[in-house]
């Protein structure tokens, strides 16, 4: 099964960097998976696996940790879920594309968690839940803003990475 690995954390330096992805590409493939192609430094991992989605995202996790040193969450989608979540994006051509962020997690999220923090006013940034994610809407600067992952992850008790829609859509188009 081919799938998307997302990492969460990754950074241009310090504890948490993968000092390439080119590298991270060869252990990978050194570890058994297959078809293995990155995208960009932020730890976006297109690759093809027969584990399961938790057992996949575990031994990225490991490997990453063994090898490189970074101690990162991996959350795993099929390109069938990027699909949906690309094609659920609740923000119209009203919306200024390049401020549209998708949120993706692999553990459950609570309904009436989301629904208390999509009531927040967030001055002009919107959250909304789709079916694979959830959808940001950020029109301010990014040292502005009050709704981001961090917030999301304390408020739902989830760990998420978030990426651009035009990323998303990139990737899906990268995947088989």
């Amino acid at each position: 099964m081919q799938v998307t690995a997302f990492l969460r954390g990754v950074m241009p330096s310090g504890k948490n960097s993968i000092p390439k992805m080119s590298y991270l590409s060869e252990v990978l493939r050194d570890c058994g998976f297959e078809n293995v192609q990155t995208y960009i430094q932020s730890g976006n991992i297109l690759l093809d696996t027969d584990l399961s989605f938790s057992e996949t995202a575990q031994k990225i996790h490991n490997i990453i940790l063994e090898k490189i040193g970074a101690d990162l969450a991996v959350i795993i989608k099929t390109k069938a879920q990027l699909r949906i979540a690309v094609q659920e994006n609740p923000f119209d051509n009203k919306y200024d594309y390049s401020r549209i962020h998708l949120v993706f997690t692999n553990d459950f999220t609570d309904k009436d968690k989301i629904t208390a923090v999509e009531k927040t006013q967030f001055f002009g940034e919107i959250l909304r839940k789709g079916s694979e994610c959830l959808y940001m809407y950020l029109p301010r600067d990014a040292e502005k803003k009050k709704l981001n992952n961090n917030f999301l992850e304390k408020r739902l008790k989830i760990t998420s990475t978030m990426r651009k829609l035009n990323v998303i859509e990139h990737l899906y188009g990268m995947l088989d």
